[in-house]
């Protein structure tokens, strides 16, 4: 099942934070499509359910995780079907869209949709209605859609994996929603409800953090964000003593380092300014290796431009092929055959790298396969408590 109840704390404390709050609460008030972009782990779907609890909508709110539907099944899901409509359709059935009609639907990693999916949910923004498969009678929607996802769509539309029209009719209002390590006045509240949560529940009292133990989290990159946070939090508890959580029990080993600075303003919306004493603590939360991130280093571009030289003048006969390959394998490897960020890394959609992987022969060529991915990523339904 692909609905998700995934957050789990939505916290404001930081002041790039309180300002997208604000921003959210405005858009909220109007029936504006919404695109929600954000790394995984940042709370898009916590944004999507507070758009929602500020409207004056009264229907349900539904998240479908568009990511876990093989390309066979997800049509019906998001728009129904009659009986017969396929081999298996014993009885008619309502998509996700007419279960969500008058209030939101939430479809999480909508960068993952086929380019003809895409093509009809176009249609239904456009035209308010939807039809299900094996019919030829439209059912009016009175649906608002907020839309999440962690790829850069705008190299998507250029390199004509998602289509600009639907990317324009999706982003009639966006929101840009920073990593963690953007936000540095969110992480030790964001601690200290993980700890209240998961003490309770480990029936524990009165932890605290050390100071080396707080130190340590603002230090930290976390390239896992918010779920990672709480994973960890999660782990200081099992295993710390006296009550109080030192630095050596937060178990912080992120297999992924960011690929780019949390410096560099997003192209989706404006930057927030930061007060210079937030300024100044965001610096030393970030780690001085980060620095040289800022720019691609040229002398790296340089070496590959080489080794690229070096094919061509080999008459290598399928270069293309062999470079694609290489990619796929070494960053495949380099995540440890997780293909969750294996596709982040290489800013291209799951369903977009399972080809690659199927087509050299990484995994099997059933979308039944395995992936590699933590249970907070997968569509169980989880508890969900908002903290504002």
């Amino acid at each position: 099942m692909a609905l998700s109840i995934r957050a789990k704390a939505l916290l404001f404390h930081d002041p790039r934070s309180s300002a997208l709050l604000e921003q959210v609460e405005r858009i909220a008030r109007s029936d504006a499509t919404v695109l929600v972009i954000g790394e995984t782990g940042t709370g898009k779907e916590l944004i999507a359910r507070h758009i929602h609890s500020q409207s004056e909508r009264k229907g349900p709110f539904i998240a479908v995780n568009c990511g876990a539907f093989s390309e066979s099944l997800i049509d019906a899901e998001l728009f129904g079907h009659e009986t017969g409509a396929f081999t298996g359709a014993t009885q008619a059935r309502s998509g996700w869209f007419e279960a969500a009609n008058g209030g939101t639907l939430f479809l999480d990693e909508i960068g993952d949709l086929s380019m003809a999916l895409q093509v009809k949910l176009l249609r239904v923004l456009q035209e308010r209605q939807v039809v299900r498969l094996g019919s030829r009678r439209p059912i009016p929607l009175d649906v608002r859609l907020v839309a999440a996802t962690n790829v850069d769509l705008h190299k998507a539309v250029a390199a004509e994996r998602f289509r600009s029209d639907l990317f324009y009719r999706l982003s009639v209002a966006t929101v840009n929603l920073p990593p963690l390590c953007e936000r540095p006045g969110d992480i030790l509240p964001l601690a200290r409800h993980f700890i209240g949560l998961y003490s309770a529940k480990l029936k524990l009292e009165n932890v605290d953090l050390g100071p080396d133990a707080e130190a340590a989290l603002l230090a930290y990159e976390w390239p896992g964000n918010i779920r990672e946070l709480e994973n960890v939090i999660h782990y200081a508890l099992i295993v710390c003593r006296d009550g109080s959580i030192r630095s050596e029990d937060l178990r912080m080993v992120g297999t992924l380092h960011r690929s780019r600075p949390a410096s560099v303003p997003s192209q989706y919306s404006q930057p927030l300014q930061l007060p210079p004493e937030q300024q100044q603590r965001h610096l030393h939360a970030v780690p001085a290796s980060r620095a040289e991130e800022v720019q691609p280093a040229p002398a790296l571009r340089q070496r590959l431009e080489s080794l690229f030289n070096e094919f061509i003048e080999a008459g290598e006969p399928v270069l293309f092929d062999t470079v694609e390959e290489a990619l796929i394998r070494t960053a495949y490897a380099w995540c440890h055959q997780n293909q969750v960020q294996t596709a982040k890394v290489l800013g291209i959609s799951r369903n977009i790298l399972r080809t690659h992987l199927k087509r050299f022969g990484l995994i099997g060529g059933t979308d039944g396969g395995a992936e590699s991915s933590t249970p907070a990523e997968s569509g169980q339904f989880r508890h969900i408590s908002i903290a504002l």
